[in-house]
């Protein structure tokens, strides 16, 4: 019986044998799948999944590229991380702030020329043409007729010609361009030193390894020629050499500071004419990588503050600008008395946001090189390493670059926190910056809006190729549903912000004996910034339900009112939307406490309708239309109390506090009656 029994056993065995097998291989192949195996890092390694999954971090693989880029409205620089820092170490300090950029340097083209692209890639010639077809209208023709010689192998040996975008002769009649072959091969000596002589000096010390471009650089007036110097090759070269390799060459206009990490050759290719109005012209070239340094996470001070500069208008322009409407006599350059001004008032009041509200550009055809003039425009806040924002007015791009490729040159400057916004609806630079506390909670307490409110919606073109606005733009529904999205992610949190304890703070906040105050929970306050204002800001003003008197403080009226005549209604259908909270029993306060508007130079007040205060930042520029005896000013907004007060004053020319008044919070007037 035993025999038959064990035979049995043995079948059955052999008959579960296969499936039990593979059920054990797939289970195995899982495991090494889900458990075992880890993959390179792959596009999911610049999310995370947390309180907000679409925020960006730093990829930390090698072989990233990462350009400086803003998301689809929300903020990715600055969001702190929810790690707790060093005991006595603020937060910020050992935060790296996201988007901290990695490069594959060894990934980016040759052949294209980019003054913001990180390139630590040499040149191996340098030449220069000189052509009369435009390459605007026929592309194809002008890269055939006007690109420099070459061949196949010259090509593969040294690289391919590239063409340096800006025109020299852009204020005459024909097309002069720098070209450049760049090369990573470790065979070919490359340019160490660039010169501009005029046509019979040679560079001293000579060298047989000096090279003189056979055209001349100049576009007009004393001829000049381009010289370069090749050295060894990057095989020779130590880390140091490299490190000062030249790595690209730009075209500037004027006489102000070159981009950002490049440095002007003298003498310039062409001098200022002052008899036919033409600017100088001037090559620059940057040594190695220049990375402009990055702002870092906007916060509140341990005491609870947060101060903004707002500047309205400046209207710079490729000149040095024309003085205007100023009892300044003699008055020239204005737009350096601009930047004097500036900084005087920058190290008085130490602000720690600076949003510059729209015209930057003079536009009017004085402003044809964006570039040249983004150069100097925020200079004396980025050297004082000072985190600004940035929305367009009308005038910002009426010639020149458009608003997409002024915003990437924007990006590309030192200490900015602006972006593009999302692509799907009107404007560029729509976008939402936050501002968070000192404590390690890192909550946010205050929420800055930029919208861009368009240009012209109508208007005509001149004989010389300028266009003239008939009528403004306007904020568009899109706008406003995107704002109304945007509101809505904001997280509620309890109001008034109590910081943590006392020993996250290193004992600076002491707890307070006496009985908190009573909180809720809502959305913090919010400010907002666009350009052009809306037609409700010449409304009647709120009553004071003290005094009675009208909430309007400041002087208006002096100008024709800029608001468009179309509307989609944004302040009805947005900022009146927009509440603090979605529930009926917090009330009917509004998120958006403040807007903060430029364009109108000699408007200057604050104005509150229907529970929003509506201020202009008044003109700060002496290369701006202003008005005899009305000085130049910038309007400060004083955050307190964690984001719970906000106040505002206007600094000018001559008085350091004008008009103090409290918008939001202790102290403010309450609700007029008629909004009860």
């Amino acid at each position: 019986m035993a025999f038959p029994t064990l035979a049995r056993l043995a079948r059955f065995i052999r008959s579960i044998f296969a499936p039990a097998a593979a059920i054990f291989g797939f289970s195995c192949l899982l495991t090494f799948i889900f458990v075992l195996y880890q993959p390179h890092v792959g596009p999911g390694a610049v999310q995370r999944l947390g309180w907000q999954s679409w925020d960006k971090i730093s990829d930390t693989a090698a072989g990233t590229l990462s350009r400086p880029g803003g998301g689809q409205g929300s903020e990715d620089i600055g969001i702190p991380s929810s790690g707790a820092s060093k005991e006595g170490v603020d937060w910020w300090n050992v935060t790296e702030p996201d988007g901290a950029e990695t490069h594959d340097y060894a990934s980016l083209p040759l052949d294209v020329w980019d003054p913001l692209m990180p390139h630590d890639t040499g040149f191996s010639e340098i030449t220069i043409t000189n052509c009369f077809v435009d390459p605007f209208f026929i592309p194809i023709i002008a890269d055939e007729v006007c690109a420099p010689s070459t061949t196949k192998e010259q090509d593969a040996r040294k690289g391919k010609w590239v063409k340096v975008g800006p025109n020299l002769n852009f204020q005459g009649y024909s097309y002069m361009n720098v070209h450049y072959r760049r090369t990573r091969r470790l065979d070919i000596p490359l340019v160490t030193d660039i010169m501009v002589l005029p046509e019979h000096e040679t560079p001293s010390p000579f060298s047989p390894s000096w090279t003189k471009v056979s055209k001349a650089v100049s576009p007009r007036g004393q001829k000049r020629y381009l010289w370069y110097l090749t050295g060894k090759t990057l095989g020779e070269m130590t880390n140091e050499e490299k490190r000062n390799l030249i790595t690209e060459i730009d075209v500037t206009f004027g006489d102000d500071v070159p981009w950002y990490g490049f440095e002007r050759l003298q003498p310039p290719v062409a001098d200022k004419d002052e008899s036919h109005k033409l600017e100088a012209v001037a090559l620059t070239i940057r040594r190695g990588v220049k990375e402009p340094p990055k702002a870092g996470p906007l916060h509140f001070s341990h005491e609870g503050n947060f101060k903004i500069m707002q500047i309205a208008d400046l209207h710079f322009s490729v000149s040095e600008g024309v003085c205007q409407d100023t009892l300044i006599n003699p008055c020239s350059a204005s737009d350096n008395l601009t930047m004097s001004l500036l900084a005087r008032v920058l190290d008085q009041e130490k602000p720690d946001l600076v949003v510059f509200t729209g015209d930057q550009l003079n536009g009017q055809g004085t402003s044809w090189d964006s570039r040249a003039v983004l150069a100097k425009f925020a200079r004396v806040v980025t050297e004082r390493q000072i985190p600004w924002a940035a929305i367009f007015g009308n005038h910002d791009d009426e010639d020149g670059d458009g608003r997409e490729v002024q915003m990437k040159y924007m990006q590309g400057l030192p200490y900015s926190l602006v972006q593009p916004g999302p692509k799907d609806i009107h404007g560029v630079g729509n976008y939402v910056l936050k501002v968070y506390s000192a404590d390690p909670s890192k909550t946010q307490l205050l929420t800055l809006y930029f919208l861009d409110s368009g240009a012209y919606s109508n208007g005509k073109w001149d004989l010389f190729g300028l266009f003239h606005g008939t009528e403004y733009d306007w904020i568009h529904q899109d706008q406003i549903d995107w704002f109304l999205e945007e509101s809505s992610r904001i997280s509620v949190i309890e109001r008034p912000f109590v910081p943590d304890g006392s020993k996250d703070l290193g004992g600076i906040w002491k707890r307070q004996t006496q009985i908190a105050p009573p909180q809720r929970l809502a959305k913090p306050n919010a400010m907002m910034f666009f350009h052009i204002p809306l037609i409700e800001a010449k409304a009647a003003a709120d009553k004071d339900p003290v005094t009675g008197e009208d909430l309007d403080v400041g002087i208006s009226g002096l100008e024709g009112f800029g608001s468009a005549k179309k509307q989609d209604g944004f302040f009805h259908k947005g900022l009146l939307a927009a509440g603090e909270s979605e529930h009926r029993a917090a009330g009917t306060a509004h998120e958006v406490k403040v807007v903060g508007n430029g364009h109108s130079h000699i408007t200057e007040n604050c104005r509150r309708i229907q529970g929003i205060w509506n201020c202009f930042g008044g003109g700060g520029s002496y290369s701006g239309y202003g008005k005899i005896g009305f000085d130049r000013r910038f309007r400060i907004y004083q955050i307190s109390d964690y984001g719970e007060t906000i106040q505002t004053y206007k600094h000018t020319e001559s008085t350091d506090k004008l008009n103090w008044q409290t918008l939001s919070g202790r102290g403010a007037p309450g609700p007029s009656r008629e909004f009860l």
